[in-house]
């Protein structure tokens, strides 16, 4: 008993040992001695596949990481062409501003090239015109500087042909019995240069000469006069003793002197009226100078007295016609020196 006791003790402790969860065998259990290998070959099969299990997982990492490497990879490239076309984008943006207006510019002056032969015309001719008037003043030295300043004005910017010529020059001269030849002469001076100075010539109309005339026929001939001569090329006309013209006939006027409807455009009328009174006061104002312009034409066209006047023109087709007429309204005085025959 007692040397079996002894040889069971050890195996028992090594048991208890290698596996402390076993359960306490019943007395008497004779056990066995392979037991314990073969719990050993059990531990180091789970040992050894659980150091592969360990191992399986560090090279799975191992292996992701490469993996995670390459992941990130496209999302820097990704990165990397998102800066690339934005900077593209930009470069475009900034070619078109500056190309914009580059062939903008080019463009423009392609164009322009017309317009820069035309300017050089139209220097020519406004020079030309200056170069007469200033001639005609240093002849006719007695005129009011208004009547300069504003002829200048009113025929240099007809002239210009960069301005858009929507309705001709309307100009109206007026004297007192002892400037006539004054009126006649600076008239058709002013005329003169204004058709010289774009290479053309001017229509004359004497309003005395028609005087007697059937209304109707005389509308018929000026009307003629002035729709040929335009389209001819002839760029003014002057009608002289405007107050002479039987009243019926100047409806005409409404043709060729109208602010929208003008037949021509790009043409200039010089008007001249001859008052009754000897002579017209330097101290009028312009205004005045036309306010008595206008009543002298009441009187003359719609006077009881002239029943020819009388029957074909009324207040209304009257009021019409003197708004189509009165632009400018100038006076002319008296010139010395002015030869008896014609006009310089």
């Amino acid at each position: 008993s007692s040397s079996f006791y002894f040889q069971e003790n050890p195996v028992k402790e090594k048991a208890k040992a290698y596996d402390s969860n076993e359960p306490e065998k019943p007395a008497g259990h004779q056990p066995n001695i392979y037991t314990p290998l073969k719990e050993r070959k059990v531990e180091f099969l789970e040992k050894n596949q659980e150091h592969h299990s360990t191992t399986s997982q560090s090279r799975s990492k191992l292996q992701d990481q490469p993996g995670t490497g390459k992941q990130s990879q496209p999302l820097a490239k990704n990165d990397g062409e998102s800066q690339s076309a934005f900077h593209k984008s930009w470069t475009v943006l900034l070619a078109v501003l500056i190309g914009v207006p580059l062939v903008y510019v080019l463009w423009s002056g392609i164009l322009s090239l017309p317009d820069a032969t035309l300017s050089s015309r139209d220097a020519q001719i406004l020079q030309a015109f200056r170069a007469r008037m200033k001639k005609l003043k240093n002849t006719y030295q007695s005129q009011d500087p208004n009547l300069w300043r504003r002829t200048h004005v009113f025929l240099e910017k007809h002239l210009n042909a960069s301005h858009l010529r929507l309705e001709p020059a309307i100009l109206l001269f007026t004297a007192g019995q002892e400037a006539e030849k004054a009126l006649r002469c600076l008239s058709n001076e002013i005329a003169d240069a204004f058709a010289f100075s774009q290479n053309a010539t001017t229509i004359r109309i004497d309003g005395a000469d028609k005087a007697i005339l059937d209304s109707d026929i005389v509308k018929l001939e000026v009307d003629n006069e002035l729709s040929s001569g335009f389209r001819e090329g002839k760029k003014v006309a002057v009608v002289h003793r405007f107050e002479s013209l039987p009243a019926g006939s100047t409806l005409i006027f409404y043709k060729y002197c109208d602010h929208e409807n003008a037949a021509f455009k790009d043409v200039a009328l010089l008007l001249t009226v001859l008052l009754d009174e000897q002579s017209l006061r330097k101290s009028l104002t312009l205004q005045e100078v036309e306010e008595k312009v206008r009543d002298f034409l009441w009187e003359k066209f719609t006077s009881s007295d002239v029943p020819s006047s009388y029957n074909s023109m009324d207040t209304d087709k009257l009021s019409g016609l003197w708004s189509r007429i009165s632009h400018v309204v100038l006076p002319v005085w008296p010139e010395r020196g002015l030869p008896v025959e014609g006009c310089t």
